[in-house]
């Protein structure tokens, strides 16, 4: 064994310190990958490896696990061993040895956990089923690793499970949205669980349907205008009205949405970005006692006639009303709004018209 002398094993047996257990464990190593070693040579080198899985400092099975963990040729048992001691000695053999099988990797994220469980995720290539197993049972951490990994194959039930198993956590939130590929019916249950700070990544992912991003969009200005979250944790609605332009999804429809929840900040904004005129000037215009201004602006934003009365009207509802300040008032303040508006103008389109009822039904179980 050219790397390893036989002075280099005198060593060891006179002088057995840490440090130079540590060496022979690399040279070793070094040896074996080079796969020019003789049957027998093989095996004593193996032997050595056996040996020092016994080793008491961890330093020096760390150093063995480190060595081998890119050889191929390492015995299955040899890999499996190092891959069940601690942490240290574990980590690289998990992440990157070719020895383990999915079933080596399955029984040990189900018996493990935390940094372990984080360095399968981390593997260059996980399968569906270990992928699975990774989401069902592992940590946060574990989970947030693996869904945010392009090589880990994972399909609509396993992305699923990670949102309902951590529907509070950003880290796999935004491990869910970065996927190459997302589901539509991954895309809806995060309108109801992404924060607020994640909304807008998800708005700009083109595979989004746009019924879908207009929900997104809303979802975040909704809560904060009916003082359900605290209204400095919604989103910048410049930056929601620059991200919704670029991507083509500044519809009427989701301005007059915005209207009739009572965001009277967004639909200004939003109707002066498809106007192309200066917000304050916008909202001279929309203020004006008289329609004609208000006319003039939503013809120059392109707004359908009928839509354009249906704007007109829920901002002259809006002008009569105000917060009666007991609990719950501008949840009330919404739902009247949506009832007048829904009495008073007729042709609303169907898609509108369920959008309005089932924010009035929200209202509603929420007052």
């Amino acid at each position: 064994m050219a790397k390893l002398s036989e002075e280099d094993i005198r060593k060891l047996l006179s002088e057995p310190t840490a440090a130079r257990r540590e060496d022979v464990a690399r040279k070793v190593a070094a040896v074996h990958a080079d796969g020019e070693l003789s049957d027998s040579e093989r095996r004593l080198a193996e032997d050595i490896f056996r040996l020092m899985l016994r080793d008491a400092e961890v330093r020096v099975r760390s150093a063995l696990a480190e060595a081998l963990k890119d050889n191929p040729g390492v015995p299955a048992d040899v890999a499996r061993t190092l891959a069940r001691d601690v942490v240290p000695v574990a980590t690289p053999i998990l992440e990157f040895s070719e020895v383990l099988t999915d079933e080596d990797l399955i029984e040990i994220v189900r018996a493990q956990t935390g940094a372990a469980q984080e360095a399968v995720a981390r593997r260059k290539i996980i399968s569906a089923e270990l992928g699975e197993t990774i989401v069902r049972h592992g940590a946060e951490g574990a989970v947030a690793t693996v869904v945010g990994n392009p090589g880990a194959e994972l399909g609509e039930k396993s992305l699923l499970t990670a949102i309902d198993r951590f529907p509070a956590s950003e880290n796999v939130q935004a491990g869910v949205i970065a996927r190459p590929v997302l589901p539509v019916k991954v895309s809806e249950r995060l309108v109801s669980v992404v924060s607020d700070r994640l909304r807008t990544q998800l708005v700009k992912r083109p595979d989004v349907p746009a019924a879908l991003a207009l929900d997104l969009a809303l979802a975040g200005r909704e809560r904060a205008v009916i003082g359900l979250v605290d209204p400095s944790r919604a989103e910048d609605p410049d930056e929601l009205i620059d991200v919704l332009y670029a991507a083509r999804r500044l519809t009427p429809t989701i301005l007059f949405r915005a209207l009739c929840i009572g965001d009277r900040g967004f639909f200004d904004r939003g109707i002066a970005r498809l106007a192309g005129v200066a917000l304050m000037n916008a909202q001279r215009l929309i203020d004006d006692p008289g329609r004609k201004g208000l006319e003039r602006l939503l013809q120059t934003a392109r707004i359908p006639d009928a839509l354009a009365h249906a704007m007109m009207t829920a901002i002259d509802v809006a002008r009569e009303m105000q917060y009666d300040g007991r609990p719950g008032d501008r949840i009330r303040y919404r739902s009247t709004l949506i009832e007048r508006v829904l009495t008073q103008v007729e042709g609303i389109d169907s898609d509108n018209l369920d959008y309005l009822i089932s924010r009035l039904a929200s209202g509603e179980r929420a007052a």
